[in-house]
């Protein structure tokens, strides 16, 4: 009778057991899925742009080139210094007077290692610190103009329409309210569209990226 009361809490202990070990062997597995020399796609780090970019003037297929601030570490703890260079290149460019919003697309093509250069395929994920700019990571990294320049002159051209319109709105006159509105709104949205500024990203400017694909790099 004894043994038998004594089978829960050995059943109870055996679970706890298997329980504790389980983390551990889910790490051991996670760590195991990686190879020795990879850095993991998903992985974040900063690099330092070394040329401006301005949708008034750059083209897709200009180059550039951004350096790492941070070290890239692989798996087994092999790092790539900070400082090392990528060379990237415009992909497609929206300016200001087109659509409103000035856009930019970059795209990174290669690492220097000291293995010689690699693939690498990565997006912009954030800009630090530059709150005039922000990336859409549901558009393939798209870099944009904070403020939407178009909406700002819809806003600016019914502001108008209603101060043109209110010397005929005083006088009942509806046909001179009708005018007056006309003149104000396209008045106010030839101003307002004016407004709309080219994006620059300046040089020495901080750029986060994310890897899509893991980067594969030999011991330094």
């Amino acid at each position: 009778m004894k043994r038998i009361s004594m089978l829960p809490a050995m059943a109870a202990l055996l679970v706890l057991t298997i329980a504790a070990e389980l983390p551990v062997f889910a790490q051991g597995q996670l760590a195991a899925s990686a190879a020795p020399n990879e850095v993991v796609s998903g992985t974040r780090f900063l690099v330092r742009l070394q040329n401006a970019l301005g949708t008034g003037e750059a083209k897709p297929g200009e180059e550039f080139t951004v350096r790492t601030i941070e070290p890239l570490a692989s798996a087994d703890g092999t790092t790539l210094p900070a400082g090392a260079e990528i060379r990237g290149h415009v992909d497609k460019v929206v300016s200001a007077h087109k659509s409103g919003r000035a856009r930019i697309w970059l795209t990174f093509d290669d690492i220097r290692t000291p293995d010689g250069w690699m693939p690498l395929v990565a997006m912009v994920d954030d800009v630090p610190g530059v709150h005039s700019i922000r990336v859409d990571f549901n558009r393939e990294g798209e870099i944009e103009a904070a403020s939407d320049k178009r909406q700002e002159a819809f806003e600016v051209a019914l502001a108008g329409a209603l101060v043109g319109a209110a010397p005929g709105v005083a006088s009942k006159d509806k046909k001179d309210a009708a005018m007056g509105a006309a003149v104000g709104a396209v008045t106010a949205y030839m101003v307002a569209s004016s407004l709309g500024q080219e994006l620059t990203i300046d040089k020495n400017t901080k750029l986060e990226l994310m890897l899509e694909r893991s980067l594969f790099f030999g011991r330094t």
